[in-house]
This record gives C-alpha cells, structure tokens and sequence, in this order.
C-alpha cells in the first residue's frame, strides 16, 4: 500500500509553510504542528489564537498508538474573589442567519493554547522550543495577507472581532480588511518572542498571567491567578470506528463523529447514499456559531499530528500591548452548561483524527474547522478518500451538505439524484450559491495526499 508522504495542510499558506519549513529543519510531526498552531496565531487569527483553546491527536507509528489531548478551556472563577458581570450581547449574522452572541469579559474562560502546544512540543517533538516559534516571531513581527475566504469570514463575524480594540485590526480606517490586506497585530511580535524566550508559562505563572487577570477582570470576568496557575492539559480517551475497513481515532467530541461513523451503514453505494449519511447526521438544537481553524502533519517517520483551536467568535478583551484577543466560551450558548462549575474543562465540536489502514498503518491525518459543521465536513471527506477513492484535494473540495433537523443544506453541484432521494425521504432542501465558509474547513494529510479546503484558502504542502 502507499506510504502517505510527509506533509502538512492548513486553512492558510503561511501556516502551512511554517509547519512546512519545521519539517524541513529536521522537527518531527509534533514540532511542525505546534508551529503551524503558533503560526496561526499570527495567520488566522479571525478563527484562533494564543487567548483560545484546542485538542490534539497524535500518532505515534513506531507503536500504532493515537493519543488524544484536551487543553480547551476550562471556567474561570476557582479562586473564588470575584463574580463576573454580565456579558455583551451582539448580534452575528453567519450562515446567513441572525443570531445573539455574547462577548466581554465575562465571556472568557481559562485559556489552552500556550499550555497545550507545550505539552505536545514536551512529549513528542525534537527540536528546541525556541526554533519551533521562530516562524510565528517572524509572522506576527510582519504581518500577512488576508486570503479572501477569510475575509469573508470576517464580514459575518466582524461584529465580535471589529469590537473595541479589535476594531483597528479588522476595520483599520473604518474600513473592513479584504482580501490581499495585510493583518497585524502590534505586540504580538513582541509577544511570541516571550513566549520563544521564556515558555507557555509565562501566560499562566510568569509576567503574561498577570496582564491577563488585570484585563479580563477590568472588562468585567472572573478570571483569576490560580485558575491559570492550576491550569493542566489533560489526556483524553481514544473513541474509535470503522469505515471501509480503516480505524477512525479521535475523541469524543460534543458532535459524536465518531459515534457517527460507525453508526453509518455498510452499504453506502449511490444512488441513496445521501438519505443514509443525512439520517446519521441529523442534528438536534441551535447551530454553534464560533469557528475554528486546524493543521494536519505527517512527518518522514509516518508520525502524525492533528491539532485544532479555537477562539470562538474572540471576547474583545484583549492583552493591552501584546495583540493578543482572548476567547469568548462563554459567551457560546450551547457549551454552558448547568454543571460548569469553576476549574471544570468545557466541552466542544472540534474532532482532530486519525485514520489507520487494515494494515495498520497511516492512512489519513485530518481535522476540520466549522464549529457544529466539522463533523459533517469530516465525514464526507472520509467518504471521498475512502469510499470514493478521491485524491485528497477532491474529497475537500467537492460540494457538502449539511443536516439542520429536517433541513439538509447543500452546496451547488451536489449530484441531483442524492438530492431526489433526500426530497422523496421527506428532507426540506435547502440550497446555497456557492461554495461556503458554513460548511467547514477540512485539512488533511494521507495516502490520497494532502489538501486545504478551498472554503477557507487552505493549501496542502508536501515535503
């Protein structure tokens, strides 16, 4: 069978290409990841960031085991000295639908990103930390272009982003950034090189920590000195399923994509596919309306690293002089649950995975942004690569559907006749005019190759 070739994918160019030239330098799949991530803190950050949180799944190929951490965000409030206030309601049109958002500081919980790209740098990487962030440094000291499918992002989500500081990023002039623009954040140069210098724990016990408690609590939350202090990463199980024969790895998500796939029938063949897969993925309640973003790596030993983070829609608070946007968990109605209390982890959509062959060996590396959507963008690219046999660029690329209760949405292409089958089985169609930023953002790396959705500019890269 094929070796699946080293490589990396990512929603944007110059993230891909740090993880890229990690890779290069001799970094394993780990150290590649944990650049990209840290490259998309500079890159991509409409959807993520140093203040939000994440998971990963790691494969090791020397011993076939998957190993998935959690180092999302936790809720604030452990060291007990002060209630948060009421947060600030907005309101955010995405997917074309209006819906009530809130932001502030009371929205933001404990954040995971720092700690989380440290441990998985601490357990499976090889290079030193400092030449792992080096391509961020230099990112966030510079500045890049918006690709347009993220500045289309930032015409839903500019209501959270463009709010307070955030306004002289993404609407410099009054004028909200487009395609080709140039995105900087003053001080996040500045803040990266701390981070190469010093570690991940400068934003939780060193100089970082305290800026952070003054401005969430200034804005009007709860965060506090222990809760970041007793902030941990945490080891989470490994779900698993089958689909054509290969084992699907990740956690279990709030989505249950692997509880998904494996509820899929055996026979997907089409016509009538479509009918099967919109049952599996009927979902009940709202549609979460935060984003994400994701990097997929294999390296030259066949290792994989998945990581996918995640700001929400972004609090608006930020850490005054080092362009840092906290997240905004809280603040996303359907992660706040009766029994957040605080010190406890919250939960999420986002499914970094793995796909191991028959044989046992590699066969995809993938994750996908799009907030309530990645399950459905996951399942359909597994079902292109393995299924339909597609090259990866393909399967990423062709049109999607997606199931809100009775209604399936779809993307212009879809075949006629899977769309004839979801009316006759009493589904209401919904179509949409093009491709969609709605509809996720896969990034994978496998057998069929490696490939960045087209809905968010994302390129895949091998070395």
């Amino acid at each position: 069978m094929k070796k699946v070739a080293a490589g990396v994918a990512a929603s944007h160019p110059a993230t891909a290409g740090a993880g890229l030239r990690v890779l290069r330098d001799g970094g394993t799949a780990a150290d590649a990841a944990v650049a990209a991530v840290l490259a998309c803190c500079a890159t991509e950050t409409i959807y993520t960031g140093l203040g939000g949180g994440g998971f990963a799944t790691y494969f090791d190929a020397s011993t076939g085991r998957a190993t998935c951490l959690d180092f999302f965000v936790s809720v604030p409030g452990t060291d007990g000295d002060r209630q948060a206030g009421p947060m600030v309601a907005i309101d955010v049109f995405f997917g074309g639908m209006p819906q009530v958002y809130s932001i502030g500081g009371a929205s933001v919980a404990v954040p995971g990103v720092p700690a989380g790209c440290g441990e998985v740098h601490r357990r499976w990487g090889r290079l030193p930390w400092a030449e792992v962030v080096q391509p961020a440094v230099e990112l966030a000291t510079s500045g890049v272009p918006v690709p347009a499918a993220h500045a289309l992002t930032l015409d839903s989500c500019a209501p959270a982003l463009a709010w307070g500081e955030g306004a002289s990023v993404y609407t410099p002039h009054g004028r909200r950034l487009q395609g080709g623009d140039l995105l900087f954040h003053d001080g996040l140069g500045r803040a990266m090189t701390t981070l190469a210098e010093a570690g991940p724990q400068v934003f939780y016990t060193g100089e970082y920590a305290g800026v952070m408690v003054d401005a969430v609590r200034a804005a009007g939350g709860s965060l506090g000195r222990r809760d970041l202090a007793e902030y941990q990463v945490l080891d989470t199980p490994v779900d698993h399923a089958t689909l054509a024969g290969h084992r699907v790895l990740a956690r279990h998500d709030l989505n249950r994509t692997v509880d998904t796939i494996a509820g899929l029938p055996a026979d997907l063949s089409r016509p009538g596919r479509a009918v099967k897969v919109a049952a599996a993925l009927r979902d009940q309640g709202r549609q979460k309306i935060g984003d994400t973003t994701n990097v997929s790596v294999v390296d030259s030993d066949g290792n994989a690293c998945v990581i996918t983070t995640t700001l929400g829609l972004g609090s608006g608070v930020w850490l005054p002089g080092l362009g840092i946007n906290l997240n905004s968990m809280l603040g996303e109605g359907e992660l706040v649950t009766d029994d957040l209390i605080p010190g406890r982890r919250m939960s999420s959509n986002m499914c970094p995975l793995v796909v191991i062959s028959p044989e046992g060996e590699l066969a995809v590396a993938a994750g996908s942004a799009g907030a309530s959507r990645i399950r459905t963008a996951l399942v359909d690219t597994l079902l292109g690569v393995l299924v339909d046999g597609l090259e990866m660029a393909e399967a990423t690329g062709r049109p999607r559907f997606h199931v809100v209760d009775d209604t399936v949405h779809v993307e212009p292409g879809y075949p006629r006749d899977e769309l004839g089958a979801l009316a006759a089985a009493g589904w209401q169609i919904k179509q949409w005019p093009g491709l969609n930023h709605y509809f996720g953002g896969v990034t994978a790396v496998g057998r069929a190759g490696a490939a960045g959705d087209p809905r968010r500019d994302g390129v895949g890269l091998l070395l």
